[in-house]
């Protein structure tokens, strides 16, 4: 299960990372996306995922923490799933905002130009 969860965490890393280095902002939103994702996973499994055990000691447990979970790391990737949610809306935002103002989705476009605007040299 360790290598499933291994190759499937390295595959959603490989292709988010494919899809930032595109030139569409579309594209670039869902690599961050997909990274969130693939980091979220790894650090829910760091989290020694135990079924049916008590996150919180109670008394007459005994003091072995293999009986305990540890709710650090879901309560890091609940937190980091609702951070990622706010961070792809404003993202998705940013894109269609860019689009609309040059009719295109490219990361390294050119601002549009004003035709008020003066015309000034290219910078270096």
């Amino acid at each position: 299960m360790e290598l499933l969860m291994a190759s499937g965490i390295g595959v959603m890393m490989a292709g988010g990372i494919y899809l930032v280095l595109r030139p569409r902002s579309f594209d670039v939103v869902l690599g961050l996306t997909l990274i969130s994702y693939a980091v979220n996973l790894f650090i829910f499994s760091m989290g020694r995922l135990t079924v049916g055990a008590a996150p919180i000691v109670t008394e007459g447990q005994t003091d072995n923490l293999t009986s305990l979970a540890d709710p650090l790391p879901q309560a890091l990737v609940l937190t980091a799933i609702v951070i990622g949610f706010a961070m792809t809306a404003l993202l998705l935002v940013l894109a269609v905002r860019q689009h609309a103002a040059g009719d295109n989705d490219l990361i390294d476009a050119p601002a549009p130009r004003d035709a008020d605007a003066p015309d000034r040299p290219p910078a270096p």
